[in-house]
């Protein structure tokens, strides 16, 4: 099997980051079927879609047959097995919980062809997690893309311990094949590359709102002027989504009992008021 196998691709969940994944391979040529249980979420999908076209062609982005096109690949639905039954390979962008990522990929392993590549798109937790839920563990890997991921080219491929070499060159090609580059990791490490890094500055700027040290808006002001970062931790956690963040402190420190590593007590906070950032107009900053 390889890249040009792949005709039919499916993509659970389509909040923010399933949506714009969805149209990015539709764009792409491929036929898309974007799966999520909200029928609210793909609504708001669907328009997000149609908009973003609109837009890319009075801008003189695209051309309305482009446009007419990748809308003619892409479908929504709420059923799994209609997104997935005939489908060639998977992205799964569900919430960041191992339980929930389980159960998918169980359910995509009951109704996807047996050649069927399935990848997820989680920031954190690795695909060996999740491949023992399979059948078919040497075609389970990471993919992971980032926000926006019509606008982002980087995409982290991961191959855990059981994912064959002919997956992660698949899943290489169709980072390649949608315009993006790839960066494949042969060895998993929790956090992948672009996070650990990310992890990094976060947590130190974290320690200093905790502490009392300094403001969001003054870390996010000094790391823009002075490291030239497009936007600071702050305003970023915003976009990726505070309970992303949760959610990933929590998985990391359960994994590793290392209490620097537990949910700082603003995210804590933030979580509990459900202030999770620009996608419910307030988190660090009003939207």
């Amino acid at each position: 099997m390889n890249i040009t196998d792949i005709k039919k691709i499916c993509v659970v969940g389509a909040g923010n980051m399933g949506h714009q994944i969805s149209l990015a391979a539709a764009l792409a040529g491929y036929q898309v079927a974007c799966q999520d249980i909200s029928p609210e979420t793909l609504d708001q999908a669907e328009k997000f879609a149609r908009n973003y076209l609109s837009e890319r062609i009075a801008k003189g982005k695209i051309t309305q047959e482009k446009a007419d096109l990748a809308l003619s690949n892409l479908r929504f639905t709420p059923r799994l097995e209609e997104a997935a039954g005939e489908t060639d390979f998977v992205i799964e962008t569900a919430v960041e919980k191992i339980d929930i990522k389980r159960q998918i990929f169980a359910d995509l392993d009951r109704i996807t062809p047996s050649h069927a590549i399935l990848a997820t798109n989680s920031s954190f937790i690795v695909s060996s997690k999740l491949a023992d839920a399979t059948g078919k563990p040497d075609k389970i890997c990471n993919m992971h893309f980032f926000n926006p991921a019509l606008v982002m080219k980087l995409v982290e491929v991961v191959q855990g311990p059981q994912t064959s070499d002919e997956t992660g060159q698949i899943a290489m090609d169709l980072c390649a094949a949608m315009g993006k580059t790839g960066v494949l990791l042969k060895k998993e490490i929790y956090g992948f590359l672009v996070n650990r890094i990310l992890d990094a500055i976060n947590q130190e700027a974290l320690f200093l709102v905790d502490t009392g040290i300094a403001t969001p808006e003054q870390i996010d002001t000094a790391v823009v002027n002075a490291l030239g970062h497009p936007m600071g931790p702050f305003r970023l956690m915003d976009l990726t989504g505070i309970d992303l963040a949760y959610y990933a402190s929590k998985e990391f420190y359960q994994e590793t009992r290392d209490l620097a590593k537990k949910p700082s007590p603003t995210i804590v906070e933030k979580y509990a008021r459900g202030e999770y950032g620009k996608k419910v107009k307030k988190g660090f900053y009003s939207y």
